[in-house]
């Protein structure tokens, strides 16, 4: 049953129920119910004889209303409660409110009260004003802004604190740059480097050495800080500076894309300048001015040419390894084989007949005699105690990655030392790289690269033999001045068909081959080499008119006697002179 609403004039009859018009409304405020709501339940026609349901509204936002002017309205509790009952009852609490007729759009606007004095807020502002008040409580500018003064404070306070363990810069201090020193004399630059205090500067063969040790204690003096290594170039255009190894470490120096556009810089350069701490979200030391690159003035540097274009020509000057009268390997190399600057050579050897040793002897004698070649030498998958062993006894530039270590490192570290002897050579440089071995190599590279889908006897890709060839294909003699010379160990009779495929890949390429002999090795007769199958290509333009024409009695009598009898009476007379030319002479009086 629903309750019907009484009439506000007192005489009138009650009309009948289907006939019954509809109630006056008084002005009501805005309550609960949305005004759409009272318009839906109005336009719904009811009987006396059926119940009205509860019309479901839309749900929305209360606006807050001041206690002091508004009366909460009520709401009706029963589910017979017709809506106009509901509109009549949100009145003012005297009741001193004349009927009104309704407004045309009541269902959007609602007349404010009358007896409201001040404007009623609108939604939200009072959301805004708390929020104002948190940002001025806070100093920041909203909610992830909240104490961020005080973080830049303690960003500041750790950066003073890395960096009050560095001297000031001293900016009136004297400075000289690298094309000023590389234009001093040699004299004049010792004075130098022994008043900034620099240790043994007479140790320093070469004048671009010493000069990077006077750059490195004049910015140290100033009260800079000085970082130099070898530029990686990752993908992105940015790169690093390498330490010792060539391998990623957390001493690396970052260098910036615009420096390297700037300079011309390549992979493999020797960067030297000054370098600052990181910042809080930074991991490395940064690059802030370059001094050098590979020992020389920056700007000239931009001038080199390319490694690619340059001219290669058969090698024309022999590099005499020639040392003691007692070491016979490097003695007998330059009479059986010889290398020249830009050579190419193999050492073809079986397991534990001494090509590391062999190594070791063509590096000692190459730094002996010759003070302008840059000696590397590349040791991939080798046992960590001769990678010691050969850092202690050779003078020159060892990196090496052992068999130990990641594939990742043995390609690394492989091609970061020909990307520097290429920057080198660029520069008119003469560099020797004795790698060993390139069988390693070709191995790492099978395992790294990703798989053409063929395979050769052995197990071996094809594309996987592409990398070392480059490698081994970089040795040349340059017209013009500068040559890159490769001397490389490749293993044979170990029992894998892979590495005789190496082998045969590798046969014809180069200009050079050395064989060492097991048979010899085996009755303890070194240097174990087998002087019938070892040679050089072109060898007339290594040796003069008189040491060719010893040579080859020396080759014709070691044929007569046989291999390894002939090897081992060569050695043995080799023995009982002082030098090579001595030995050739006592040969021409036998004949």
């Amino acid at each position: 049953m629903t309750s019907q609403s009484p009439s506000p004039d007192e005489g009138a009859e009650k009309p009948d129920a289907a006939e019954e018009p509809k109630p006056t409304r008084q002005p009501r405020r805005r309550t609960t119910k949305s005004a759409v709501a009272v318009v839906e339940a109005e336009s719904t026609e009811e009987t006396p004889s059926e119940p009205v349901r509860k019309t479901r509204s839309k749900r929305t936002v209360e606006t807050p209303v001041p206690e002091a002017s508004v009366s909460e309205a009520p709401v009706a509790e029963e589910q017979g409660a017709e809506p106009s009952t509901v509109a009549q009852a949100a009145v003012e609490p005297d009741g001193a409110t004349e009927p009104l007729a309704p407004p045309p759009q009541a269902a959007a606007h609602v007349e404010a009260s009358p007896e409201r004095s001040e404007p009623q807020p609108r939604w939200g502002e009072n959301d805004n004003a708390q929020r104002d008040e948190r940002r001025t409580a806070s100093n920041g500018s909203g909610r992830g802004q909240q104490g961020r003064p005080q973080q830049r404070r303690q960003q500041r306070d750790r950066q003073a604190d890395r960096q009050s363990d560095l001297p000031r810069p001293n900016d009136s201090a004297p400075s000289v740059n690298v094309a000023q020193l590389l234009e001093m004399s040699k004299t004049d630059l010792l004075e130098l480097a022994i008043e900034l205090e620099v240790p043994n500067p007479q140790r320093y063969r070469r004048i671009e050495d010493l000069a990077g040790k006077v750059l490195r204690a004049q910015a140290e003096r100033a009260g800079y800080k000085f970082g130099e290594g070898v530029l990686d170039i990752i993908e992105d255009g940015f790169g690093f500076l390498r330490g010792e190894r060539y391998l990623p470490g957390s001493d690396d120096v970052y260098v910036s894309q615009s420096q390297i556009r700037r300079f011309g810089l390549r992979p493999g350069d020797r960067i030297a300048g000054v370098i600052r701490p990181p910042k809080d979200n930074e991991k490395y030391h940064s690059l802030l001015r370059v001094e050098s690159v590979n020992g020389i003035d920056p700007e000239s540097a931009r001038r080199r040419p390319n490694f690619d274009h340059l001219t290669p020509i058969f090698p024309h000057e022999r590099i005499d390894l020639e040392t003691q009268p007692h070491v016979l390997s490097t003695r007998i190399l330059d009479l059986v084989a010889p290398i020249g600057r830009g050579q190419r050579g193999l050492i073809v050897s079986p397991p534990k007949v001494g090509k590391t040793i062999l190594l070791k002897s063509i590096a000692n004698g190459i730094t002996a005699n010759f003070e302008d070649i840059h000696l590397m030498v590349c040791l991939i998958g080798e046992r960590p105690e001769e990678v010691t062993d050969m850092k202690r006894s050779v003078d020159g530039e060892v990196v090496s990655s052992t068999f130990d270590e990641p594939i990742e490192d043995h390609t690394k570290v492989a091609e970061m030392a020909l990307e520097r002897a290429k920057r080198l050579v660029e520069g008119g440089r003469d560099v020797v790289i004795l790698l060993d071995s390139i069988t390693r190599l070709a191995r790492a590279y099978n395992l790294a690269v990703p798989p053409s889908g063929r395979t050769l006897s052995g197990g071996i890709d094809p594309v996987a033999l592409y990398p070392p060839k480059r490698f081994f294909g970089a040795a040349r003699n340059i017209e013009g001045g500068g040559s890159l010379t490769i001397i490389s160990t490749c293993l044979v009779d170990t029992g894998s068909r892979m590495d005789d495929v190496i082998y045969e890949e590798f046969k014809g390429t180069g200009n050079m081959e050395l064989h060492l002999d097991r048979k010899l090795a085996e009755r303890r007769i070194y240097p174990a080499i087998d002087i019938q199958r070892s040679g050089t290509r072109r060898e007339e333009l290594l040796l003069d008119d008189n040491t060719l024409r010893s040579v080859y009695t020396m080759r014709r009598m070691v044929s007569m006697l046989g291999g390894s009898e002939g090897t081992e009476l060569l050695l043995g007379r080799l023995s009982k002179t002082q030098n090579n030319p001595e030995f050739l002479l006592t040969l021409t009086k036998d004949v």
